[in-house]
């Protein structure tokens, strides 16, 4: 779905904030603002990708989708980042099921346009080569996470995530939605969040999660939060030796 927005919109993205100013004065009369409800499927793993997605307030989030179709969390995609970059870069296909995960704005660019970016700034190529490296990190944590920590700390560390994405605002989330996005059985979902509104760290009611310690939730949660984080408010100033010229 269209709508019309401002053009500060538009710019409420901290990596298209991050383009050199010829390279946002390209692309900006080609995005186009869409609004998409939640859990609305952007696109479904071996898609074929026309737009990147850049989030200026919703959350996205990868799934990787099993036989069976299950499906499991892998990374989310909040303003600092953007969906399809991989397409922008190598390929149009996407890997992942990309469904939206907290309402909010965002913006799409064709995938035409953000290549010949790609191809032809170096800056651009060093910024989305960053991003991507930085995003494959929040997969490869994740994996990590899910296969070694607690139910708790997985949601903890989730929580914390969508905290700062959704800017403290209370999230709409049930046990079952929690249960299925991290591939955790339904009752010790359920258990974990008792136990962490015993403790003054959430409340919950009627399918919402509100944060009430921020600081408890932190340490509660394993390592993979503060490790995930310090990545991303580091990927905006990558080397300039991130992608080597093939003389090189």
């Amino acid at each position: 779905m269209i709508k019309a927005q401002t053009d500060r919109d538009l710019r409420s993205n901290q990596l298209l904030d991050a383009l050199a100013p010829e390279s946002r004065s390209r692309i900006d009369p080609h995005l186009e603002p869409v609004d998409f409800k939640l859990g609305a499927v952007v696109c479904e793993a071996g898609g074929h990708l026309r737009h990147a997605y850049f989030p200026r307030g919703s959350v996205l989030s990868l799934l990787t989708v099993l036989e069976n179709g299950d499906a499991i969390e892998t990374a989310n995609i909040g303003r600092e980042g953007a969906f399809g970059l991989f397409a922008a870069m190598y390929s149009r296909a996407s890997f992942n099921r990309c469904i939206v995960q907290l309402e909010g704005h965002t913006v799409r660019c064709p995938i035409e346009l953000l290549q010949h970016e790609f191809d032809s700034s170096e800056h651009v190529r060093n910024l989305l080569v960053s991003y991507s490296e930085t995003l494959l990190s929040q997969v490869q944590q994740t994996v990590a996470c899910n296969a070694m920590h607690s139910t708790e700390e997985r949601i903890c560390r989730w929580l914390l995530m969508m905290h700062d994405r959704a800017e403290g605002a209370v999230l709409p989330y049930t046990h079952e939605f929690l249960s299925q996005i991290l591939g955790a059985n339904r009752k010790s979902v359920t258990l974990a969040a008792q136990s962490m509104q015993a403790a003054g760290l959430i409340s919950y009611r009627r399918g919402t999660i509100q944060v009430l310690d921020r600081a408890g939730l932190e340490k509660t949660s394993c390592e993979c939060y503060a490790i995930v984080k310090q990545r991303f408010d580091a990927f905006l100033t990558p080397p300039t030796t991130a992608v080597r010229s093939q003389l090189q």
